[in-house]
């Protein structure tokens, strides 16, 4: 009897879902001659109210659900970035943001404390233009006012340029962002509603100083329209109000806090309050897109025998490419030797001489040191793995070569080992030394990871045989297929999971390994 109305219930639904998924597709083919582009998402945006993204975005995810709005898609020219930093810091931090800034398409300017002097003149015009902070002294009546320089700068940003402006980025004079991922996670969001996005720092006692509740402004932080305008608009009788503190960002989380909006926190922005070698951090990023790195003055450089400046143009190499992958952990298993690799997109390789579960690698290794002092653990706002001498616990170290696209719309990035490893094989899987690999060549799609949804076909599960039905094989001609694409949207991310990823020949000294999408119930252990 419960079965019989079980089936009654599922048949029920399905033919209401049926029903629905007509009415929609003759809608669709009516209106196509006037609105034919895929992915269907845009083709049905007049029809639409735009949605608040506080109903649509769950930050533990990797990727935020699509808000919809009848205004064009957020693009890089909505943007405006204020960067504040020091004339005499400039002269030796500019290259971090040349790295990332792309003149006359970001917009934006380098607030300096002063003129610039012998040696940045002439301005170079691969760095922001600059602007002169105005003078806050008299105003406020004291002599240091560092921390409210810093944040009067949002209203000097929105002052100089907020024609179209959707989102005021703030950051350091040595921000390091990736501001295609920075504008596809905006976009997101439903600019017209009041946003305080930012990153907490990684360091337990640096959010314990100042505020949890707070984005640390070297991480970068964003401030939708609506609420840069507010900002801007309060921020005399605001500095007056915060004159005593001390804190940049403290400061500009008050004055949000009065206009009542409260802190959304990002996982893909690093205030990187870290010390030492932080190649374990950025080889187990979050699942989520990197938007910034920050502080590379106080860590080692990035990569081995490179200084700083050119660590970090190395590894915009990459971003240039593909920013969507940047940093993203990707884990597969070689069985036969028992070996497992795991990669962090454009920045490294490491292979384990015996096969572990994601579920550990995800972890950081710590070999960065903390920011401050830190008398007792935890010191970090996330677990860490300590780093071993143990065979088989120690990986092979690789770190990013070289990267190029190829004809067959793919990309490969190569990575070379960093120096031998020093101990012996691992004993208990069999002695399979990875010690003889030196290079690493990693296939992956020239697709944007963010416009993946179904590479292959789209399934449902079919609960009589206890399988899955192909319905609708992947054709972007296909009128029904940007259809399903576009109900599909509404119920999944874009990127719900890592990629998988195959070695597909070992060589000698040399493995390829080639990036694709995780089969349904492939588990990566």
């Amino acid at each position: 009897m419960g079965s019989s109305n079980c089936n009654l219930d599922v048949g029920s639904i399905c033919r209401t879902l049926l029903i629905f998924c007509m009415v929609l597709y003759f809608v669709f083919i009516a209106l196509s001659n006037q609105y034919p582009n895929c992915p269907a998402s845009e083709f049905f945006s007049p029809f639409w109210k735009t949605s608040s993204a506080t109903n649509s975005i769950s930050i533990s995810r990797s990727i935020l659900p699509p808000t919809i709005s009848n205004d064009p898609k957020t693009n890089l020219s909505h943007l405006v970035f204020g960067l504040v930093g020091s004339e005499k810091a400039w002269h030796h931090r500019k290259a971090y943001i040349e790295s990332w800034w792309r003149p006359n398409v970001t917009r934006g300017f380098l607030f300096l404390d002063k003129e610039p002097t012998a040696g940045l003149i002439p301005w170079s015009g691969a760095s922001p233009p600059y602007k002169v902070s105005d003078d806050l002294t008299k105003f406020l009546n004291k002599t240091d006012v560092t921390a409210q320089r810093i944040i009067h700068g949002i209203t000097e940003a929105f002052r100089e340029d907020h024609e179209n402006l959707r989102w005021l980025v703030m950051g350091d004079d040595d921000s390091i962002f990736f501001v295609d991922n920075i504008v596809d996670v905006l976009a997101k969001f439903d600019h017209t509603k009041y946003y305080y996005l930012g990153g907490q720092s990684e360091f337990i006692l640096s959010n314990h100083w100042f505020s949890f509740s707070q984005g640390f402004g070297g991480a970068g932080f964003m401030l939708s329209a609506p609420l840069a305008r507010a900002l801007a608009k309060g921020m005399e009788n605001c500095l007056k109000r915060y004159a005593h503190l001390k804190a940049a960002d403290l400061t500009a989380k008050s004055c949000i806090a009065d206009i009542g909006v409260s802190l959304s926190p990002l996982k893909g922005l690093h205030q990187m309050d870290l010390r030492g070698d932080v190649s374990g951090f950025l080889s187990s990023h979050p699942q989520f897109p990197l938007m910034s790195l920050h502080h590379f003055d106080m860590v080692e450089p990035i990569f081995p025998s490179m200084d700083r400046a050119e660590s970090t143009r190395h590894l915009m190499k990459a971003a240039e490419v593909d920013q969507s992958r940047m940093l993203q952990q990707t884990i597969c298993h070689h069985r036969q030797s028992n070996w497992t690799f795991s990669f962090s997109w454009g920045y490294s390789a490491h292979i384990y001489e015996r096969i572990m579960p994601r579920s550990y690698l995800q972890y950081p290794i710590e070999t960065f040191k903390t920011w401050g002092r830190s008398p007792r653990p935890p010191h970090y706002m996330f677990n860490t793995r300590r780093p071993s001498y143990d065979p088989c616990e120690a990986p092979h170290l690789f770190f990013f070569e070289s990267i190029e696209k190829t004809s067959k719309n793919e990309i490969v990035t190569r990575f070379s080992r960093a120096w031998p490893r020093g101990l012996l094989a691992c004993s208990s899987t069999g002695n399979h030394s990875a010690e003889i690999i030196s290079k690493i060549n990693v296939i992956s799609p020239a697709t944007k990871r963010t416009e993946v949804c179904f590479q292959n076909s789209t399934s449902f599960y079919n609960p009589e045989n206890k399988s899955f039905i192909d319905i609708i094989k992947d054709d972007r001609e296909n009128p029904v297929y940007c259809l399903f694409q576009f109900l599909i949207s509404f119920v999944l991310p874009q990127i719900d999971r890592s990629e998988c990823c195959d070695v597909v020949r070992v060589d000698g000294i040399k493995v390829d390994v080639k990036f694709r999408e995780c089969m349904t119930d492939e588990i990566v252990a």
